[in-house]
């Protein structure tokens, strides 16, 4: 199961800018939970990050939340960040996909392709 990210005409990405990014997503959830005097961040992106051969690794803390994979992929001049849920994975895993990549979508603009099926199109950044 996965969702993707097509980027803007004329925009490219590498597996570090996306790194880059979900550092900036997790700073922001920690702030958020400075505001709220409890750790949101946990709670928000239970995940150990980790890259290996241009893939972003998200590992979940087990119970909850499994997992999941983030990568770049370019198709002639289109680039698409995709995220893809391993086997087994949960509902959780599922949201906080569907929350990350919504957020990427928003800062990057682009066309979401949701694991529901539907799409979602914003303008760019």
């Amino acid at each position: 199961m996965n969702t993707d990210l097509k980027l803007p005409a004329g925009k490219t990405m590498t597996i570090e800018d996306v790194k880059q990014l979900l550092e900036r997503y997790q700073m922001a959830l920690k702030k958020t939970g400075e505001q709220l005097g409890w750790a949101y961040e946990q709670a928000a992106f239970p995940y150990t990050v980790r890259i290996h051969e241009s893939v972003l690794y998200l590992q979940g803390d087990g119970r909850l939340y499994k997992g999941m994979a983030i990568s770049v992929r370019t198709a002639g001049e289109e680039t698409f960040i995709d995220i893809a849920l391993p086997p087994g994975a949960t509902h959780g895993d599922k949201g906080k996909a569907n929350e990350f990549s919504k957020w990427l979508a928003k800062t990057l603009g682009g066309e979401l392709h949701l694991f529901s099926g539907r799409t979602m199109v914003f303008g760019s950044a």
